[in-house]
């Protein structure tokens, strides 16, 4: 029988890794326009408590501060989307873990429309199929297939979408779901992450750093992956998954229709592991990013990435302390005071009310228009 509240999330986590391949949180070009619609919590900073009384938010985090985050969110991997947002505001990454449900409107409606572009463009390279699932193992199972049915595709040189990474980095196990891989006429492999924008223009160089640094850690995990870096066993450690407990009928009934073999979560994963590290797939050699109007669907740019591994890791490493928590979060630098007025947090954030960033600043744009 499956985990206390595992069922809850089988669905979601049988679709990948629970990632936002397209994170587009933000419009930045349109923050006057949706600063007074967002959705934010009361200006007397008070939160429900568990008899539903209302107490203090400096009271309310006390209860949460005990443990280090990943304990604290219950919390087995990290998604490539977390480390991200933390490049953009670490402290409002942090709210909205905490405080879950703040998701202003049009945010979401950019995250509607992001998401169906990127599945019409999945369904050009393949069909979709629903697994029915019930543990974790299931979940994963799934995961596990749509590698293995993508491995002989890139071994073809052929064109891939939504192919799942994992691996541990600096004792944390991080996931992701990379937008597109294929090759270039000279046979390099290219990595093609999608974004959409609501509107027509190209977003700003803070923006684009932290697109930047998501598609530098997909290569990262991608390369351990068919380098055979990645172990079994840390990720049966991470995710505290059973390899011995058979799979279910619908799974199993999905692995014979792909032509593989298994009985159990073990047998797939022994398969997994075997295919990456024999398959002679190479690393990535280009990573670019594709800003896409939502509208018209029309491409506004493409920005070609150089990898930094050293550069990588150092941000990787710092992102990481906050969640075995040897540190507390941070805000935004006086530089970037201006993100602020688009955050649903505002009127809460404790970084702000410690004086750290001031409410009176200006957004780049208006800095340039002087």
């Amino acid at each position: 029988m499956a985990e206390t509240g595992e069922e809850e999330t089988m669905a979601a986590e049988a679709s990948g890794f629970s990632d936002l391949s397209d994170s587009e949180f933000l419009d930045l070009e349109d923050t006057q326009e949706s600063s007074a619609s967002l959705s934010k919590p009361g200006p007397s900073s008070e939160l429900p408590g568990k008899d539903g009384m209302l107490i203090s938010l400096p009271q309310w985090k006390r209860g949460l501060d005990v443990l280090p985050p990943m304990e604290r969110f219950h919390l087995k991997y990290l998604n490539v989307t977390d480390l991200s947002t933390q490049n953009w505001c670490e402290q409002q990454m942090v709210y909205g873990k905490e405080l879950p449900g703040f998701l202003s409107p049009e945010k979401a409606a950019v995250l509607d429309t992001g998401a169906s572009i990127h599945l019409a463009r999945e369904l050009e390279v393949h069909d979709l199929v629903t697994v029915p699932i019930t543990t974790k193992e299931d979940a994963w199972a799934v995961k596990f297939l749509n590698i293995l049915s993508m491995i002989p595709t890139l071994q073809s040189e052929g064109r891939i979408r939504e192919f799942p990474v994992f691996g541990e980095v600096e004792s944390v196990l991080l996931v992701g779901v990379i937008d597109e891989l294929h090759y270039t006429a000279k046979g390099e492999l290219e990595l093609v992450e999608l974004k959409t924008r609501r509107r027509p223009v190209l977003p700003l160089e803070t923006q684009k750093k932290k697109d930047c640094f998501q598609v530098s850690l997909y290569k990262y995990i991608f390369d351990a992956m068919v380098q055979g870096k990645v172990t079994t066993a840390s990720l049966l450690h991470h995710v505290k998954l059973h390899p011995e407990k058979p799979l279910g009928a619908s799974v199993l009934r999905h692995a014979q229709q792909g032509g593989f073999s298994v009985k159990s979560l073990g047998d797939l994963m022994e398969l997994v592991f075997l295919s990456l590290t024999l398959s002679d797939l190479p690393v990535i050699d280009i990573l670019k990013i594709e800003y896409i109007h939502q509208e018209t669907a029309t491409v506004l740019g493409t920005e070609t990435v150089a990898f930094e591994e050293k550069e990588l890791r150092s941000k990787v490493q710092h992102y990481l302390a906050y969640w075995m928590g040897h540190r507390e979060p941070q805000g935004v630098d006086i530089e970037e005071a201006w993100k602020c007025r688009m955050c649903n947090y505002a009127d809460i954030c404790e970084w702000r009310k410690d004086g750290v960033v001031h409410s009176a600043t200006l957004e780049p744009q208006a800095k340039k228009a002087k």
